[in-house]
Formats: structure tokens, C-alpha cells, sequence
């Protein structure tokens, strides 16, 4: 049989039609076009599509059971690794983790490693079948996890299904982290999967308790000790934005892309007035940042009645770190890429709000440090972009919450947690800590690798401590 050397187009909504909705913008692999697309891999003898994969799912062997059409064997493989299949088939950078590996991509497109993964996913969860909780041993260890993202879901995941008791502290109300606040309703259906993803993982027996801060409520030390708490998983995240420290960035007009897509997402100004929450998006937004975030930002904003949205970023193309799925969905849907340009000032009007982002030309010199190349400002090449509001999605750091009232475990100069890279281990015994609060702002993916690798030593770690 003759080698297909591209993938098999994922199904989509127009891009006309869905820059004005917050529906899924692609719509999943039917049956047939999943098990002909699972039909191209070529099953290597040593598959380096696992190399790229931080939760080592065993990517072959599932593929080969869609192949012989079986869909409920497939799941059973990726769940043994990976406990939110749903979520990571649809946002995780496949393009640089598994499917860099594949050997296809030598010679053509790699096989549709994500794509597939949603599909059984998405199988899974229509069958909507109950989920047999855990028997709890009386004498169950307790872990306490400070965080419901995906580090922490899928940290306390992996330790209730080796038989210890964990409760979940999530700071919000609703579980999810930024599965919840950040990533949109377009790229990630919050009641059809992440609100199905944490349910599933409470009728496994793991408890959730919201509107819980760590570090104002209780403390990491009242955790294990009055608590009754034999170890800690802190899993909070990078949810402290960033901001470019530019004249008027205080104007009326301005937000950090976590406030915006926070308002968005979590408190669901998108579905107005059905949710009271308030958002105003003018019409012309100036969307600062290359990123994922800005990307969502950029796009959640030409939903919201935005008549022309700007992306701003100071590099070229080639240097843009969002997807390039997402920038490719982000120029379908009518964003205008404003690349090799810097804002050095918001301009406001006389009521204090926004009327300009003052920008500056800027041009590739030598690589920095990050090995891309560094830029430059073009002197004298300062212009004005009419805008109305500006959203600043440059990046977040580390809410310091739990560090600061936590003795003895430190931080690097940037706040983030010290842990070891294997094991989650921090300064202080019996605290474990994994995901963007560790490595600051990274992917879903990466956090639920590290909220495993935590899970593995922890248990490993209360078993030397029972002995």
C-alpha cells in the first residue's frame, strides 16, 4: 500500500462564520477518517514518536488498536499514562513534542498523533460511562494538592489510583486552572470537557474544595500538621501577569491577557447577558505578545465585536512562539500581524482611555541568549496605531502566595519553587511542586508531566516513610 504522506484534514467551521461564535472551531475526525489516518503509521520497531511525549504514552499501541477499530482499547492505553486525553488532543503542541518524532515527517506530514488522541477521547466521553470509584484503604495516606490545574489533576489523579486520599485546593471556584481561565471556549469546550475531565476525576474519589487559598486560608505547614496531611503537591501555577513597564499602561482601556480571558473564560463574559459580567472591547484592539495567549486574546477579541484586531510583536514570524495552528487560525479569521514592531507608549484621550499604541520599527540582529535573534529598534521609526484597547499578554510569573508563607522552601530570583527536575522535591520535606510554578509559563502538557513525575515520588517517598 502506497505511503499517504499528509494527514487527513481535521474538519472545521468556516472561518467566516466562527469569528463570530465561541463554538468549537475544529470539529473532531469521524470514525472512518480516524482509523484511515491511523492507517499511516508505520509502527517502527523503535518509535521515536514516544521520545517527544512528557507522560510516555504508549502512542503506537493505541494507534494500532483504532486501526483494528478499537476504540475502547485505545483509551484504556492512553489513560493508563495520561489523565485528561480530551483536553491534551486538543491543546497540547503536538508539533514539537510527538509528532516531531515521526518518521513520516521525513518525508511528508507526520501522523496525526493529537488528532487522533481527541478522537478517542471524544468516544469515550459520549458513551458517558460511570466511573467505579477507588476502595480507599481505612488506613489511606493523605495527600493535600494546592491547585486544581493540570499539573495538580493529574498529580492527584495518579496518586488516587494508588490508593491514597487526596484533596485538591483550588483558590477559584471552578477546578481547572487554565484549562478554566485561560484557554478559550473555541479551543477548549469548558462543560463538554474540562467540567466532564474534573468530574470523572471526583467519582475516582478525589476531593475538591474551591475558593481555598493556600497561603491566606491555611498554610502548607497546617497542611501537615493539624490537617492531618502526610505530604504536599503545589501546583499553582504562573498567574501573576506580566506588564512592559511603558508610559499609559494604567489608561482605562488597557488589560493583562489574564484579566481579559479570565473575564472571558471563567466568568463567561462571552455568553452576555445570559453571565453579568463585564468586558468592553472596543474597535480597534492592539494585542501585545507572539504567544498562545496572545493568540486566544487576539481572537476572543475579534468574537467579542472588535471591528480590527492587531497582533504587536516585536520579532518576525519565523520567531513567533504561539502554535503555528494557532497563528494559522488566528490570519484565516481576519488578524492583522503587526510583526517587527515594539510599543514604547499608550497614548490616552482626555478621559483617560486609550486612543494609540505608539510603536517602534524593529529589525533581526545578532541571536540573544534564547538562540533567536535578538531585535533591534530602528531609530527614528516610531509611529502611531490607532487602537481603543490594548491587551498586554507578554507572559506570567509566579503568584508568591505559597512560597512566601511557606519556611524553608526557596525560590529562584524570578519567585518560582526550587524542585528537582525528576521528582518535584522541594527544599522543604514532604512539599512537592511541579508545572508553571516551577518552570514558569509553559504548556499543559509539560505540567501534567511534572504533576506525574511528582505523583511517582510522592508515593515512593511515603512507602520509605511508612517502612
Amino acid at each position: 500500500m502506497a505511503l499517504i504522506l499528509e494527514k487527513h484534514k481535521m474538519p472545521e467551521q468556516d472561518p467566516k462564520v466562527r469569528a463570530h461564535n465561541f463554538q468549537e472551531v475544529a470539529l473532531g475526525y469521524d470514525e472512518d477518517t480516524a482509523i484511515a489516518e491511523a492507517e499511516r503509521c508505520l509502527h517502527c520497531k523503535v518509535p521515536q514518536c514516544r521520545k517527544g511525549c512528557p507522560v510516555e504514552i504508549d502512542i503506537p499501541a493505541f494507534i494500532g488498536k483504532i486501526k483494528e477499530h478499537d476504540f475502547d482499547s485505545a483509551i484504556g492505553i492512553i489513560k493508563e499514562s495520561s489523565s485528561l486525553p480530551a483536553v491534551c488532543g486538543r491543546v497540547c503542541p503536538q508539533e514539537n513534542q510527538c509528532e516531531k518524532y515521526c518518521i513520516l515527517a521525513h518525508k511528508g506530514e507526520s501522523v496525526a498523533i493529537g488528532r487522533l488522541e481527541r478522537f478517542v477521547a471524544d468516544y469515550q466521553l459520549a458513551k458517558n460511562e460511570e466511573v467505579k470509584p477507588i476502595e480507599f484503604a481505612h488506613d489511606a495516606q493523605r495527600v493535600a494538592v494546592i491547585g486544581a490545574g493540570p499539573a495538580g489533576l493529574t498529580c492527584a489523579g495518579d496518586l488516587a489510583r494508588k490508593g491514597y486520599k487526596v484533596t485538591i485546593f483550588e483558590a477559584l471556584h471552578v477546578a481547572g486552572g487554565v484549562l478554566s481561565y485561560g484557554i478559550p471556549e473555541f479551543r477548549l469546550p469548558k462543560d463538554k470537557i474540562v467540567k466532564r475531565e474534573v468530574e470523572n476525576l471526583q467519582k475516582l474519589g478525589v476531593t475538591i474544595e474551591v475558593n481555598a487559598i493556600a497561603g491566606r486560608l491555611f498554610t502548607v505547614d497546617e497542611l501537615l500538621g493539624e490537617m492531618g496531611f502526610d505530604a504536599v503537591f503545589v501546583g499553582t501555577g504562573a498567574g501573576l501577569p506580566h506588564f512592559m513597564h511603558i508610559p499609559g499602561e494604567n489608561l482605562n482601556g488597557v488589560y493583562s491577557s489574564n484579566e481579559f480571558l479570565t473575564r472571558c473564560n471563567l466568568m463567561k463574559a462571552y455568553d452576555f447577558p445570559n453571565y453579568a459580567t463585564p468586558i468592553r472591547v472596543g474597535r480597534r484592539v492592539a494585542v501585545v505578545g507572539g504567544g498562545n495567549v496572545a493568540m486566544d486574546a487576539a481572537r476572543t477579541s475579534l468574537r467579542l465585536g472588535a471591528e480590527h484586531v492587531y497582533i504587536v510583536y516585536r520579532r518576525s514570524e519565523a520567531e513567533l512562539p504561539a502554535r503555528l495552528e494557532e497563528v494559522h487560525h488566528a490570519k484565516e479569521e481576519g488578524i492583522d500581524f503587526q510583526l517587527l514592531n515594539n510599543p514604547v507608549e499608550i497614548l490616552g484621550d482626555e478621559q483617560g482611555w486609550v486612543k494609540a499604541l505608539r510603536c517602534i520599527r524593529m529589525e533581526l540582529g545578532e541571536p540573544d541568549a534564547s538562540g533567536r535573534r535578538r531585535p533591534v529598534a530602528i531609530e527614528g521609526s516610531e509611529y502611531e496605531l490607532e487602537v481603543d484597547t490594548v491587551i498586554m499578554a507578554i507572559g506570567n510569573g509566579p503568584n508568591p502566595i505559597v512560597a512566601s508563607t511557606t519556611p524553608g522552601m526557596d525560590t529562584n530570583k524570578r519567585g518560582n519553587i526550587i524542585a528537582d527536575e525528576e521528582t518535584g522535591a522541594t527544599t522543604r520535606e514532604g512539599v512537592f511542586a511541579g508545572g508553571d510554578i516551577v518552570t514558569g509559563a509553559a504548556t499543559v502538557i509539560l505540567a501534567m508531566g511534572a504533576g506525574k513525575k511528582a505523583a511517582a515520588a510522592i508515593d515512593k517517598y511515603l512507602q520509605n516513610k511508612k517502612a
